[in-house]
């Protein structure tokens, strides 16, 4: 299906549940502390916004849904059930395959809410585990320990979750080579399907962006967190994980779907306070305070503001976001999305990233090399602009 301006109808859909137990120490996300929350009336706006949603842009095939936060699993079962339903109701034409995400904190899931999320056609689970140090979860904000984490793995499997992946950050305040390699210790025995591993970023309005301005946050220096990074890679590869991009680490056949489709740079729904969506060439962000949103639902789509991709733009966001991918973009795609080639486009970029040893490319298309993987955003840099 192709919708208007010759662009493809979303696949992908992102719902925001802004809702947590508290707030992470480096968290900048358009997250509130669930206590004394309208969680029902908000949950009553999203319907008023799928339902809008999909009047105006029909749901068909859906491929991928995702959920994130926030903490979504923060909801009561019985608020659960009632946002699958609702899910269900307005984005129920699945592709075959369809993956469907819910992000969780470990402490968060208990058996019960776990049954309605499998039940409800969630299929895919990702913990927020982050660490298995206890000393760096309190000193980051984060309110479960290592406990948590393999109680919450347990759970999701007798609940009959066979996809499951954790959250892991490197980079943290005082957090060493060792305290990593444990962590990689404890995070691998589990098994599991899938690994996401982030480097800590300060964000603005942040207490981690106080305490650094006040020179009063112990961070590693580069070389150490690109030690880190790398330990991290080669852990992985040694456990039979593929790395198919800069972060994130599966078994075969287990990628993530949905945040390829972010990086394929496709589009997707995004609906919920702050949500941000890419439809037919628009990108738009919602309305982000909880009161906000929920008022702005009664009286249309809570838009906060919204803008055309322009194609030389697009054609950007393409490279940038597809060379995280380590198969890289190829010109085929390009083509077939463009109506040009992709080194028509960009050979000049191209070819000054592969004399610097930074990308590989041939006539099918280029891809990060060793070193452009751990200098990505020098890569990235380079299609700005072109």
């Amino acid at each position: 299906m192709t919708g208007r301006k010759g662009h493809a109808a979303p696949k992908a859909v992102y719902i925001h549940i802004p809702f947590c137990t508290n707030k992470c120490h480096y968290c900048d996300f358009n997250s509130y502390v669930v206590r004394g929350q309208p969680v029902d009336e908000y949950l009553e706006a999203l319907e008023r916004e799928m339902e809008l949603t999909v009047r105006e842009v029909p749901a068909r095939g859906i491929e991928t849904v995702f959920v994130g936060g926030g903490t979504p699993t923060v909801l009561t079962p019985e608020q659960m059930r009632r946002f699958l339903l609702l899910v269900d109701t307005y984005f129920g034409d699945r592709a075959d395959g369809f993956e469907f995400t819910m992000e969780a904190n470990p402490g968060t899931t208990d058996p019960e809410k776990l049954r309605a999320m499998r039940e409800g056609g969630v299929n895919r689970i990702s913990f927020g585990a982050q660490t298995f140090d206890n000393g760096l979860l309190a000193a980051i904000g984060r309110v479960h320990h290592a406990d948590d984490i393999y109680r919450s793995v347990e759970s999701a499997r007798n609940a009959g979750f066979a996809n499951i992946s954790i959250d892991l950050m490197i980079g943290l305040p005082r957090q060493t080579l060792d305290t990593l390699e444990r962590t990689l210790d404890e995070a691998l025995a589990l098994d599991l399907t899938h690994y996401s591993v982030y480097s800590l970023k300060i964000e603005e309005n942040t207490l981690f962006h106080k305490l650094y301005e006040r020179n009063e946050l112990p961070l590693p220096d580069e070389e150490e967190e690109l030690a880190m990074y790398l330990r991290v890679m080669e852990r992985m590869r040694g456990a039979g994980y593929v790395q198919y991009e800069i972060s994130n680490f599966a078994r075969p056949g287990f990628e993530c779907r949905h945040n390829t489709a972010y990086w394929r740079n496709e589009s997707y729904y995004g609906l919920g306070a702050g949500a941000h969506g890419y439809v037919y060439g628009l990108r738009h962000v919602n309305v982000k305070g909880i009161r906000e949103y929920i008022e702005a639902t009664r009286s249309g789509l809570p838009v906060l503001e919204s803008f055309e991709v322009t194609p030389e733009e697009s054609m950007e966001d393409f490279m940038m976001v597809g060379l995280r991918l380590l198969n890289g973009v190829k010109d085929d795609d390009f083509r077939a999305r463009y109506g040009i080639g992709m080194y028509d486009k960009f050979g000049g970029q191209i070819a000054r990233l592969v004399e610097r040893g930074l990308l590989i490319a041939d006539e099918s298309g280029c891809r990060l090399s060793e070193r452009g993987v751990l200098l990505g955003n020098e890569v990235f840099a380079e299609f700005i602009g072109g």
